[in-house]
């Protein structure tokens, strides 16, 4: 099964984005927590350059913490000039943590130019990061409004347009880039677990089996407890055990209902945080961080 899935729109985006870099100070990169690396896009990476930029792990309350905390050590050691926070947008004291640091990261060009006796101006900066990774949400936090239209499909946000955040900030607003195909398609499947992109490009079949042996390797507690399987069922195929759920389901030979509800109930949190990305085996053991 290949993925692919890029709207003419996003090539117009990508093109816009490159043309409006030069006018800010710094960018945003903006991942899913669950998705440290899975979320990078090689096109915003492309577009930002060596523009500074902080990178910020969002829905980090559905993602392992541990995991999260090896995810922002590796990126602070991988770029000294970039730094990494981590944040849930529902909370509000996370959002004012990424002011502070957008402040902290300007300071030498807010002192530059008092001390030529000039008045800073606001701190230029966009948000770059794939559909439904949150940035509406986001932008909505740092306004303290609902301005951006926001939904869980992919794409929902559309156009560009500078905001005012305060007095401290401008904001390019910029849509959501995501790269024209999934080479690797254990990205697409990742991408397709979280819901980053449409239902409707992929088969649920090959996300449910993906997620099966993910939490087998890394969370096998979890399955135990929620589906009520025995250990004993692991020691099989994962296409049996996915057999095995079926049944347990009670949707009787109908494999494709039964991984939508899979996929349903990891999205849904039921199984508990998780996160999909092995840190880099830089930090230690390639998946260390990740726990039960």
């Amino acid at each position: 099964m290949l993925i692919q899935w890029f709207p003419g729109h996003m090539a117009k985006a990508k093109r816009e984005a490159l043309e409006k870099l030069k006018m800010v100070d710094l960018v945003i990169e903006l991942l899913d927590a669950r998705l440290p690396e899975s979320s990078r896009n090689p096109l915003i990476d492309e577009i930002i350059g060596n523009k500074p930029r902080l990178i910020v792990l969002n829905k980090a309350d559905l993602a392992d913490k541990t995991a999260t905390k090896e995810w922002l050590e590796y990126f602070k050691q991988d770029n000294k000039a970039q730094r990494a926070v981590s944040i849930s947008t529902l909370n509000n004291k996370d959002v004012e943590n990424i002011k502070r640091e957008l402040k902290a990261m300007m300071a030498h060009k807010t002192q530059a130019m008092i001390a030529k006796g000039v008045k800073p101006r606001a701190i230029r900066l966009m948000i770059l990061g794939i559909p439904n990774v949150g940035k509406s949400t986001l932008i909505n936090k740092l306004m303290q409004k609902n301005r951006a239209q926001t939904g869980n499909r992919p794409g929902v946000t559309k156009g560009q347009q500078w905001l005012k955040i305060g007095g401290d900030f401008e904001l390019l607003d910029t849509p959501g880039i995501l790269w024209p195909k999934f080479e690797d398609q254990l990205i697409g499947q990742k991408l397709a677990l979280t819901g980053a992109i449409k239902d409707t490009v992929f088969h649920k079949d090959d996300v449910a089996l993906f997620a099966l042996r993910h939490f087998m390797q890394y969370y096998p507690g979890r399955l135990q407890a929620f589906y009520k399987v025995d250990e004993k069922e692991f020691e099989g195929a994962v296409p049996d055990l996915l057999m095995e759920l079926t049944t347990k389901l009670r949707f009787g030979e109908d494999y494709s209902r039964a991984s939508e509800r899979i996929i349903f109930d990891i999205r849904g949190g039921k199984l508990g945080p998780y996160t999909l990305d092995q840190v880099p085996v830089r930090l230690g053991e390639a998946g260390e961080g990740l726990t039960e």
